[in-house]
This record gives C-alpha cells, structure tokens and sequence, in this order.
C-alpha cells in the first residue's frame, strides 16, 4: 500500500511563493514517474506538474511554465512543487499522485487515469 501526504500549502499574497511536499510511505516510490494537479471550487481536477522515476524528465501545464518547478529526493521518498510568482487563479487543492510509469519517459504525464495513488490535497489560497 502507497501513502501520500502532501503539506506546505497555505495563503500567500499574489506574487509570493510557497514549495508543497508530497512524501511517500511504502515500497518502490523511486521507481515510479509522480506528478500534481490541482482543484479549484467549481472547476475540474487539472494537471500541473510531473516528473520522471530518475529526476531526467519533467512536464507542466503551459499556465505554469517558468514559474514552478518540480523536483524529487528519490532518498527522502518526495516530491517537491517549488511555486514562485503565484497568482490568485492559482488558488486550488494541490494532490501529488503517483505515475504508474517506471520509464524516463512518462506517457501522457498529464492523463489523470494514469495514476494510482493520491494524497489527500493541501490547500494553497493566493490573495490578490
């Protein structure tokens, strides 16, 4: 059984920056591609970011390019979303969710199907 549970969200005014971790519990969490997605009120669940087993391939959603990063710690079983220039329509419940993909190249990194394992979300509130 594979445990996500992601922290660091919290409000932040528009413009600020805030990193969320997702650490996971159980076996073989290097061996699997991971990414976020995020979920505003009223809208659908939308991808944001993900990364390969080894750190070599990562993807984001055009909305945030050059503004967040993600990165992982294969040897702390984490997944980082580094978030900088925050803007209120960033305002969601951010999940980490684990790929089902052991490649470097994740297929159809942003495909929620794909993944097997969710957190339970933490909020990020950005204040215009």
């Amino acid at each position: 059984q594979v445990q996500l549970v992601e922290s660091g969200g919290g409000l932040v005014q528009a413009g600020g920056s805030l990193r969320l971790s997702c650490a996971a519990s159980g076996r073989s969490f290097s061996s699997y591609a991971m990414g976020w997605f995020r979920q505003a009120p009223g809208k659908e669940r939308e991808f944001v970011a993900a990364i390969s087993w080894n750190g070599v391939s990562t993807y984001y959603a055009d909305f945030v390019k050059d503004r967040f990063t993600i990165s992982r710690d294969n040897a702390k079983n984490t997944v980082y979303l580094q978030m900088n220039s925050l803007k209120p329509e960033d305002t969601a419940v951010y999940y980490c969710a684990r790929h089902f993909s052991s490649r470097t190249v994740v297929l159809q990194p942003s495909d929620a199907a794909l993944y097997d394992y969710w957190g339970q979300g933490t909020q990020v509130t950005v204040s215009s």
